[in-house]
């Protein structure tokens, strides 16, 4: 093994997916798979293939479609969830089963209702099992930082026994702190039988804001594996943010002295892909990927960037895929221009969706002075999802009367399945009456758990992303959609929505 060199296992569409509000369809499941592909990511944990129909074919198809990575489906240790995983693997060239059961006293008690010795037999078995579908195995005691050090080395050192390949020490509730996890790496490691033939993992949540650390701790400690999550995206909290793992073990290899084989200049791409598809906004003063992480407002700072960049930028904009300049296209740019940053963004486009991209872009640009790097990944994410297969209706106009004292009033004009279909409706608001007259010209209606609106970039001219969240017997779906207006924005997002039912 190599002990330089630690392994990126990135589980965005399986834990980054449990976040409420984070469902994704198939397609989208492929599009990120594919991105993390190109990105070099080691390990896609693409799903829980047991949970449900649409899980198992999501995993089945990334497993068909998606080379490079080694592709992982996740499975309690239970016979039918890892028969499961089996087959919806069948089609990757490399797999991985990734297994698990509680090792803590109050999930062992509280959840499983399962002595430490009945747990013991079912991760012997289930690792048994799953090795004899696979040559790569994953295990994980859940809760393994509330586990009992001694019993979780006795389960460690008996699936090593089974034949697991991957060890995963999961922080499950974010509850540890790097010291604390590291020595618990430092002790398993050189207290268990068989310690040096298998990869040690970390897996970390957020809860109290120490997952990046601590799996950063584990990397002193001699783990080679980092489980991860574009924009720490997952449970709760969230998970350990990829973005900021590769980073810091780029910028600090003095300190860690080791490297993983991530392209990062493709960091930002995968940023604004999950953050479009799932609708889930990332903060400003985000590290790595937040809009505010490359700027300067202060006049000392600027002008120690203007002198010399080192002064107060530890990285460049440039190493996660940024421009090292804001794009300033505007109504007068031409195509050579646009298509020339659209190339640099990394974006893979025809010609036929570099000349649609730019009629949007005209579009835009007629109604704000500047068009910028953000506004153009997200109008290309927005073309690509208006093309897709489960788009049943198109926006054709709208309009809305308020006034002060006066209820407020939309009418819409769809094309539902190819014919016009008009709605007028009254509301509490702007928002209210427009999402009534699209539920009417539809013929559909569901409960909406979330609305959120966020601007792409700076400025009251800027482009306004909308992801709206409904509920419909028992089915979540979440829907996006941007303009520089921001009723057409949520009227385009609740319309998306909408398709997918």
């Amino acid at each position: 093994m190599n002990s330089d060199y630690v392994r990126i296992f990135d589980t965005t569409l399986r834990d980054g997916e449990q976040c409420p509000g984070a469902a994704m369809s198939e397609d989208e499941k492929v599009e990120i798979a594919l991105h993390l592909a190109k990105m070099q990511v080691d390990i896609i944990e693409a799903g829980f293939p047991v949970s449900s129909p649409v899980q198992f074919k999501a995993v089945e198809r990334i497993a068909k479609v998606v080379e490079g990575p080694i592709i992982c489906a996740l499975a309690r240790s239970l016979r039918p969830d890892l028969e499961a995983a089996r087959s919806a693997l069948l089609p990757a060239a490399k797999k991985r089963i990734h297994t698990f059961i509680a090792s803590s006293p109050i999930h062992m008690k509280h959840k499983l209702g399962k002595s430490p010795s009945e747990v013991l037999v079912m991760a012997r078995e289930a690792v048994k099992m799953a090795r004899s579908f696979v040559e790569d195995v994953e295990f994980s005691p859940e809760d393994a930082t509330r586990s009992e050090w001694e019993f979780l080395r006795e389960l460690v050192e008996a699936v090593i026994e089974e034949g697991a390949t991957t060890i995963n020490i999961p922080d499950t509730v974010g509850y540890t702190t790097p010291a604390e996890y590291g020595q618990l790496f430092s002790f398993l490691k050189s207290k268990v039988k068989g310690a040096d033939s298998v990869i040690f993992s970390a897996h970390c949540h957020n809860d109290l804001g120490l997952a990046v650390a601590n799996s950063l701790s584990t990397v002193l400690a001699g783990g080679r594996q980092i489980e991860c999550t574009i924009n720490g995206i997952g449970e709760r909290a969230g998970n350990t943010a990829m973005e900021e793992i590769v980073m810091a073990l780029k910028t600090r290899k003095d300190v860690f002295g080791v490297e993983t084989k991530i392209d990062s200049t493709l960091i930002t791409r995968a940023s604004y892909l999950v953050k479009t598809i799932t609708g889930m906004v990332v903060q400003p003063n985000k590290a790595i990927v937040g809009a505010n992480a490359f700027a300067h407002e202060s006049g000392i700072h600027q002008d120690g960037v203007i002198k010399n960049r080192q002064t107060y930028e530890i990285m460049t904009p440039e190493s996660v895929g940024l421009q090292s300049n804001k794009m300033v296209l505007g109504r007068h740019s031409g195509r050579a221009g646009f298509k020339d940053r659209v190339v640099r963004l990394g974006i893979e486009a025809k010609e036929t969706e570099i000349e649609q991209g730019y009629a949007r872009f005209l579009e835009i640009a007629d109604k704000k002075k500047e068009v910028f790097d953000e506004d153009i990944l997200t109008l290309f994410q927005s073309q690509w999802q208006k093309g897709a297969k489960n788009q049943a209706f198109e926006l054709v106009s709208f309009s809305q009367e308020t006034a002060s004292g006066k209820t407020p009033k939309a009418s819409v004009t769809l094309k539902v399945h190819g014919d016009e279909k008009s709605a007028v409706s009254e509301g509490d608001g702007p928002v209210d009456c427009i999402f009534k007259a699209l539920s009417q010209a539809t013929g559909l209606t569901a409960n909406l758990s979330r609305l959120v609106i966020s601007p792409v970039t700076e400025g009251s001219d800027a482009l306004a992303e909308a992801s709206v969240t409904l509920e419909k017997d028992g089915t979540r779906v979440v829907g996006k959609g941007d303009s520089t207006d921001i009723i057409e924005a949520c009227a385009l997002a609740y319309l998306n929505a909408l398709s997918r039912f």
